[in-house]
């Protein structure tokens, strides 16, 4: 049986295409850093709309954000003539800092394997006092 999808998914999903259209062709600011909208939530009555958007460079993120939320009527107009809906969702962009955290967890994750083969390597490695230790063993028991 197809999934099926709320009105609001589908509206969500053809916004978050038509802002990706839209600031790839319209917008021509230099402000605006390479951006991808990674999640549209919509409101119920879908007349509000929060657009989580990603920035590649980190030095860039909030120009980028300040530029997109100022042209929010801009956008808001081209959406309006693209989508056919009663009435185009007033829009705010907000950042996707997801792909920044799960970099973090990734290094994290990272060290704590690498400590756990480096303290598992040291427990296998015999140490020097040990290897004496087993030495003196021998030769009592070569002398006996």
């Amino acid at each position: 049986m197809p999934r099926e999808f709320t009105r609001s998914q589908r509206m969500a999903e053809q916004l978050r295409r038509e802002l990706a259209e839209i600031v790839r062709c319209e917008i021509k600011d230099p402000r605006l850093g390479f951006s991808s909208f990674t999640e549209v939530k919509l409101s119920r009555d879908l007349s509000h709309a929060i657009v989580y958007c990603s920035v590649l460079d980190p030095q860039q993120q909030l120009e980028t954000l300040d530029t997109l939320n100022r042209a929010n009527g801009f956008i808001r107009k081209l959406i309006a003539h693209r989508i056919h809906a009663r009435t185009a969702p007033t829009i705010k962009f907000v950042l996707d800092d997801s792909v920044t955290r799960g970099a973090a967890m990734d290094k994290l994750i990272n060290q704590a394997i690498n400590s756990d083969r480096l303290h598992e390597k040291q427990a296998h490695t015999p140490t020097d006092d040990a290897v004496a230790a087993a030495e003196n063993v021998d030769t009592e028991i070569s002398k006996n």
